[in-house]
């Protein structure tokens, strides 16, 4: 009897110290800060949404890039989530692809709690004590958990709904043919749900699909023949449909190792260093860290009965360090409308060190003659918080010449600045170009003879899209310009006079066009592409004159 008592004490005291422990430090915690920023996120869930800032970094390049998936079914459509879901196939005509499952996981039965537990030899043992402190602990703790440890446990209704961790019910062990009570044979993993119509998909390069994937489910085909994945039909896709209404913006370097390198002509030599991962071409090659170089050394067509002394030719670099720059604002993208602002382009540091030497017929049916020498290529995938986006990067070096072949000229220049292209989208505006260029030169050689004009460029035309769309074409031409006006006097005696003008100059040509399909980003549709806007810059190199007797 007293031990009864004692115990009975004991709990009332327990009972009173937790109740005073609910009553006074409970509310001291940090729970009321959370109530309260619960109760505001829910009053305005649009705006706690639309600040959602994501992170655009480099995907990383040691491991494949996971999906994203946005539930077409989701209460928060459009934001997409990271997902083990991949794409095994793709069929760019057809639109058709098949969506494979990360293999599932064995688990081991579950042990039966019975077995290892001794039975009860009789009063005082204290196996019923034990065993109901040990099953309310048990139930505590299913409580805590709740729902989602049935769903990671694999158990579940059997309905076949879709839960919110993002697998599928699959059902109960009875229904699959296991034994009635025995564990499932697998688990899926998280985020492994097969996918449903409405869902959209955002995908790294796959087979079929190199430049990414951006699509949204409109059917379910069924099951490959081997089980292994869900053949689906698709459409293309806009990213306000997996990005919703976050907001990203930075920008990206792209990595000069990825980058294809076809040489067009003879001569051409291509050098990179990556940042702390030095690798060099040519010999002697001097890059700082994270740049591309291609080193170009070619004849140029000659004028009309020029001698063979003036041979016209170029040799020079472009050396550019490019970075892709994105940015998103989805304001107003959760409720199916256009974002309220986008950019796509392309900026970086530029150096080039040229010259151009001879007399040059650079004309052609009155146009300049433009001669390629190198074609660039690189599909970098950003990651924009859980959302893969591949950039589709196109560069054309080339070197242009327009003279009329009498001059004959000696000049070299050493260009410095950087640069910036693309479309940038707002509602008031609309898409409207950006064109943006500071660059400076100095002449390192000038000699200009004879009467004429010459203006050669050596540049890259650039092309960036998402998803293998075109969005921005950008011509980048640093050029030379040089003029000289030479004119002579005699007389019968034979006394003449002689006198000539001349002049250097340095400057560079920005042109370029917004495509339609940078609607990509949900934005409305324009109907014809949409100029740039030229931008032209030029300064005195240097001049000079003449007289002779």
């Amino acid at each position: 009897m007293h031990k009864l008592r004692r115990h009975a004490l004991l709990s009332a005291l327990s009972a009173i110290t937790v109740a005073t422990l609910v009553a006074t430090g409970c509310s001291h915690d940090s729970s009321s800060t959370a109530d309260k920023a619960r109760a505001a996120a829910a009053e305005t869930p649009k705006a706690a949404a639309a600040e959602e800032q994501l992170a655009v970094v480099s995907a990383p390049t040691d491991e494949a890039t996971p999906a994203a998936v946005a539930d077409g079914n989701a209460v928060d459509q459009g934001k997409a989530k990271k997902s083990t879901l991949k794409v095994a196939s793709y069929d760019r005509k057809t639109g058709r692809a098949v969506i494979a499952a990360p293999p599932a996981r064995d688990t081991e039965p579950t042990p039966d709690p019975s077995a290892s537990k001794p039975a009860a030899t009789g009063p005082g043992a204290g196996s019923d004590a034990e065993s109901g402190e040990e099953s309310d602990a048990e139930s505590g703790a299913a409580a805590e958990q709740g729902p989602d440890a049935e769903r990671d446990s694999g158990s579940g209704s059997g309905s076949g709904s879709r839960s919110d961790s993002g697998s599928a019910d699959e059902g109960s062990g009875a229904e699959r043919g296991s034994a009635p009570g025995s564990a499932p044979a697998s688990t899926p993993a998280a985020g492994s749900r097969p996918v449903a119509v409405g869902d959209v998909i955002a995908s790294a390069p796959a087979p079929g699909a190199p430049d990414g994937l951006l699509a949204k489910v409109t059917d379910i085909v069924g099951t490959t023949q081997d089980g292994s994945g869900t053949t689906v039909q698709t459409e293309p896709a806009e990213l306000n449909s997996v990005l919703g209404e976050s907001k990203a913006d930075g920008t990206v370097p792209v990595d000069p190792s990825t980058m294809d390198v076809d040489p067009l002509v003879q001569g051409v030599k291509v050098s990179w260093a990556k940042t702390g991962d030095l690798t060099f071409g040519p010999q002697g090659a001097k890059l700082p860290l994270g740049s591309l170089r291609i080193d170009v050394g070619a004849a140029v067509e000659t004028a009309p009965g020029a001698p063979a002394s003036a041979a016209a030719s170029v040799h020079g670099f472009v050396q550019l360090a490019p970075e892709v720059a994105f940015s998103y604002d989805g304001s107003g993208a959760g409720t199916g409308a256009a974002p309220g602002g986008a950019f796509l382009g392309l900026t970086g540091d530029w150096a080039s060190k040229w010259s151009l030497k001879g007399r040059a017929a650079g004309t052609t049916d009155g146009k300049p003659v433009r001669v390629p020498f190198a074609e660039l290529h690189a599909d970098p995938v950003i990651q924009v918080g859980p959302v893969p986006i591949v950039v589709n990067l196109d560069l054309v070096c080339y070197f242009q010449v327009d003279a009329d072949g009498r001059v004959t000229v000696d000049v070299e220049q050493d260009l410095k600045g950087d640069f910036r292209v693309g479309g940038n989208f707002t509602w008031a505006k609309g898409w409207t170009g950006v064109s943006e260029s500071d660059m400076t030169g100095e002449p390192l050689k000038a000699t200009v003879t004879a009467t004429g004009k010459v203006k050669a460029a050596l540049g890259a035309e650039a092309t960036i899209g998402l998803y293998g769309t075109v969005g921005v074409t950008a011509d980048l031409a640093p050029y030379l310009r040089a003029e000289a006006d030479a004119t002579a006097e005699g007389s019968a005696n034979g006394t003449g006079s002689a006198k000539g003008a001349w002049a250097l100059y340095g400057g560079v040509d920005l042109t370029g066009t917004l495509n339609i399909q940078l609607s990509i980003f949900g934005t409305p549709i324009f109907q014809k592409k949409i100029p740039l806007g030229a931008l032209q810059k030029e300064w005195l190199l240097t001049k000079g004159e003449a007289a002779t007797a």
